[in-house]
């Protein structure tokens, strides 16, 4: 079965650009354009992984990655932060709220992708080792 990700921008051309690198690499997408879709979406399409913008309207990624961590149901989803924060401080702030990982704006789509399946490798190796 191929992994679902859910993708969350309020920037509709990027939105599109890693949908169309991610769906070229063989994965099933779900988007969501901000926070508060991005948690209903996490919750109904229960993917295995999310990309994050950290600037969006209504709830920034920060806090859609805090309450997402805080719910038992999404707790273990990976994230992946995409922000044009390039500081140290935004870098602490992103993993403070519960990200995985994090790439800086402007990004290269193959890294994000190869990123995202190395992310999907350690989360599936730790699924089978708490499962045994």
């Amino acid at each position: 079965m191929r992994k679902k990700i859910l993708v969350v921008d309020d920037d509709a051309e990027l939105v599109e650009l890693i949908c169309f690198n991610l769906k070229q690499a063989g994965y099933a997408i779900g988007t969501a354009s901000n926070g508060v879709d991005a948690i209903k979406k996490a919750h109904s399409l229960e993917p295995d992984l999310i990309v994050l913008d950290v600037m969006m309207p209504e709830l920034d990624g920060f806090a859609v990655c805090e309450i997402l961590r805080r719910d038992i149901n999404t707790a273990s989803i990976p994230i992946m932060m995409l922000t044009a924060i390039s500081s140290e401080l935004g870098r602490l702030a992103a993993l403070g709220s519960g990200a995985t990982d994090f790439v800086t704006k402007p990004f290269s789509p193959r890294i994000l992708v190869s990123r995202i399946e190395n992310l999907l490798k350690k989360a599936s190796v730790l699924a089978q080792t708490s499962a045994s």
